[in-house]
């Protein structure tokens, strides 16, 4: 075998990591994959990443994969999550009676983690994942695996066979906003807490070129640290982006979109972060075909 034929023969892998509405980007990521035939043997997903991977992994189809969850974010089931009171107003003249509005409703959300596991139910979340395919991983068409993380142990699980819904809401439920999942006689929460980018476990089910996709939320976009809960976040967002750095190492292409301005919960500005998405991955394309002798 040649050179080039081995390079197409190659299995590639994508890593598609977590970062609440940034990732949605994944889709537009998976769009210009797709468009320019790149062949797709393994998806591997964190938190939003599995959400994407594992859709993908069902309709093997990218636009699908965007209708799909524009009606899943424009459910009463999702709107019930409030995450406008979550997301910074781009405007710089917003009114004070919003900005007090925006503040009331955050906090109602935050008093309801102080009472309750969770900013949703469990029927909540069964309610909003009610049309989410019911398939077991091991069956879909490609190789799938799902990043969670066990609250007892604090280990990364990997699941890559059972219940595809229950694999994805696992890996999805961030903590405090999601309830965590109890499967595997343990509790599981979002695989962001142990694993932001899942680069070696696309090594570890067979991957020998890994595009790893990273939607971190970027440290230089200034901040107003003018309270605790903007001090707080700032800190998730070094502690994530450090762990992610690690994660990164082991990729053979990264693609960084610039979703990463955003914050975790601006679904509203779900074209743009998509498009932000199909322009990163158009950028890595001529290193992606190189390699892969295309």
């Amino acid at each position: 075998m040649s050179l080039r034929e081995k390079h197409r023969t190659m299995k590639i892998g994508i890593a598609l990591g977590g970062g609440g509405a940034r990732g949605l980007a994944h889709i537009g990521v998976l769009k210009v994959l797709e468009k320019n035939n790149i062949p797709i043997y393994q998806i591997s997903g964190t938190s939003i990443g599995a959400l994407v991977g594992g859709l993908y992994s069902v309709f093997k189809d990218a636009r699908k994969v965007e209708d799909f969850l524009y009606k899943f974010v424009n459910s009463e089931a999702f709107e019930e999550l409030n995450l406008d009171a979550f997301d910074p107003d781009p405007s710089k003249n917003i009114s004070y009676w919003k900005s007090l509005l925006k503040n009331a409703q955050r906090n109602i959300s935050l008093f309801r983690t102080w009472r309750y596991k969770s900013m949703l139910t469990e029927s909540q979340v069964e309610a909003l994942f009610k049309d989410f395919p019911d398939e077991n991983i091991e069956d879909l068409p490609l190789n799938f695996a799902a990043v969670t993380t066990d609250l007892i142990t604090g280990r990364e699980t990997v699941l890559i066979d059972g219940d595809l819904k229950q694999a994805v809401i696992a890996s999805s439920s961030i903590p405090g906003v999601l309830p965590p999942v109890e499967m595997l006689n343990t509790k599981m929460c979002d695989g962001g807490v142990s694993d932001l980018v899942p680069v070696y476990v696309s090594r570890g089910q067979g991957a020998q070129y890994v595009i790893a996709v990273d939607v971190t939320k970027s440290l230089n976009q200034k901040e107003e640290l003018s309270n605790g809960l903007s001090i707080i976040d700032r800190a998730q967002s070094i502690l994530a982006f450090q762990l992610s750095r690690e994660r990164l190492a082991g990729a053979d292409c990264i693609i960084r979109p610039s979703s990463t301005m955003f914050s975790w919960a601006s679904v509203r500005h779900m074209p743009e972060i998509i498009k932000s998405g199909e322009e990163a991955a158009e950028l890595a394309l001529p290193k992606i075909k190189k390699a892969l002798g295309i």
